[in-house]
């Protein structure tokens, strides 16, 4: 298992999505995808890409400005 990192801060929606969905792409089955993002709506949009895509949100969490999500692809 690997684990990669997406640093999305500074773009808003949809760019850190799309940028997620690529990075996944490439990714293994069972990777996991660190991401840090400073749009407020990429809590509710990371966990709608998941339940779409079927890959599994391990956890998010919120430190000042930044949300940091975990991403496992499916």
């Amino acid at each position: 298992m690997a684990e990669q990192t997406l640093n999305a801060e500074g773009l808003n929606c949809p760019l850190p999505i799309l940028k997620a969905k690529k990075m996944l792409k490439g990714m293994a089955a069972g990777d996991i995808l660190k991401i840090t993002a400073t749009d407020p709506g990429s809590a509710a949009d990371f966990a709608a890409f998941c339940t779409h895509t079927g890959n599994e949100l391990l956890g998010s969490s919120t430190e000042g400005d930044i949300y940091k999500f975990e991403i496992k692809k499916a």
